[in-house]
C-alpha cells in the first residue's frame, strides 16, 4: 500500500522539529565547543554534526549531498572540520547533545509509555526505508541504534529526514533545478522571505543569475514571484519528493500512522513551544500544495 501524500508530508512536518533540535540546542553548542568548534554561529557544529556519519569526507562531497548550500560556505566549514575532531568523536558528542537537549526540553515526556511507543513506531518506519541511491540516509542507517526511547525517536527522525532529503535532491534535479534555482523557486512560491535564504550564503550575483535563468524558462516574473508555470513546477517537485518519501510509511498500518501522529503531537508542540527553533525556515515546512 502507498499512503496518501498528505499523510507523508504530515509525518515530515511532525518529525522535522525533533531532528532539528540538534542544530539549535545550547547543549549541542556546548558539546561542539568542548571538541574545539567555534560556536559564535551555528554552522561549524551544523556541518560537523550532519556530515559526521559520512566519515572524514571533504567539501566536494558535502557540497554535492547538502545541495543548496553555497560551495564557499561548505568549504569554509567542512575543510577544517575533521582537523578539529574526528567524525567518531563528533558522533559521540552528537549523541550526548541529543540526549541532554531532549531530556531538558521534553521533561515529563522522557520515559513515558507514549514516547516509548512513538519511538518504536518511528523506528519501524525508519528501518523500512530503502537507502539505495540515498547516501545521507545510508550513512545514518549504518550507525548503531541508541537504547533510550527519546534517542531512538531522534535517530529515526534523522534517518527519515535524510531519506526524504536525498529524494528531494533527486526531485529537484528531475525538474532541472540546480542548487540556487532550487532556493529561488522556493522563495518565488512564498515558502519563506527571500532574506531568509541568505543563510545559504550564495552571493547576490548568484541569486540574480539563477532568477534570470528561471525567468528565461517562464518560471518567475521579473520581480521574483512565481508564474503559474513556476508554481506548477514547484508543486511537481514537492509531489515527487513526497512520493519518494512514502515507502517507509508502508511499514505502518493506517491506524498506526494515526496513532504515531497523535503520540508525536505533545512532544513536538513542546519542542516548538520552547522557542528554541526558528519561527521560519527555508524548508517551507508549513507550505501546502494541491496535488490534484
Amino acid at each position: 500500500m502507498t499512503h496518501r501524500l498528505d499523510t507523508v508530508r504530515r509525518m515530515w512536518q511532525l518529525l522535522e522539529p525533533v531532528h532539528a533540535t540538534l542544530y539549535y540546542a545550547p547543549e549541542a553548542f556546548e558539546e561542539a565547543a568542548a571538541l574545539g568548534y567555534a560556536t559564535d554561529e551555528r554552522w561549524p557544529s551544523y556541518f560537523a554534526y550532519r556530515a559526521a556519519p559520512l566519515g572524514p569526507v571533504g567539501p566536494a562531497l558535502v557540497t554535492s549531498l547538502f545541495y543548496s548550500l553555497s560551495p564557499h560556505m561548505v568549504e569554509r566549514h567542512t575543510a577544517p572540520a575533521w582537523r578539529v575532531a574526528a567524525p567518531e568523536r563528533v558522533l559521540a558528542a552528537r549523541g550526548v547533545a541529543v540526549d541532554r537537549a531532549l531530556r531538558r526540553l521534553l521533561g515529563d515526556h522522557i520515559g513515558s509509555p507514549e514516547l516509548r511507543e512513538a519511538a518504536g513506531l518511528a523506528r519501524r518506519a525508519a528501518e523500512a526505508a530503502s537507502v539505495a541511491g540515498r547516501p545521507m540516509a545510508a550513512a545514518n542507517a549504518a550507525l548503531p541504534w541508541p537504547e533510550e526511547p527519546h534517542e531512538v525517536l531522534w535517530h529515526a527522525a534523522t534517518l527519515l529526514r535524510e531519506h526524504r532529503g536525498d529524494g528531494h535532491v533527486a526531485a529537484l534535479q528531475a525538474h532541472h533545478l540546480g542548487p540556487v534555482e532550487a532556493l529561488v523557486s522556493h522563495a518565488a512560491v512564498g515558502a519563506a522571505p527571500q532574506e531568509l535564504f541568505r543563510s545559504r550564503q550564495w552571493s547576490g550575483a548568484d541569486w540574480d543569475a539563477a532568477r534570470a535563468r528561471l525567468a528565461d524558462r517562464g518560471l518567475v516574473h521579473a520581480d521574483g514571484r512565481a508564474t503559474d508555470e513556476g508554481l506548477r513546477v514547484r508543486t511537481s517537485v514537492e509531489q515527487l519528493t513526497d512520493q519518494l518519501a512514502a515507502t517507509p510509511w508502508d511499514a505502518l498500518a493506517p491506524d498506526e500512522l494515526t496513532r504515531l501522529a497523535d503520540l508525536l503531537m505533545p512532544p513536538v508542540l513542546t519542542l516548538v513551544g520552547s522557542g528554541l527553533l526558528p519561527a521560519q525556515s527555508t524548508l517551507g515546512i508549513g507550505m501546502t500544495y494541491d496535488y490534484t
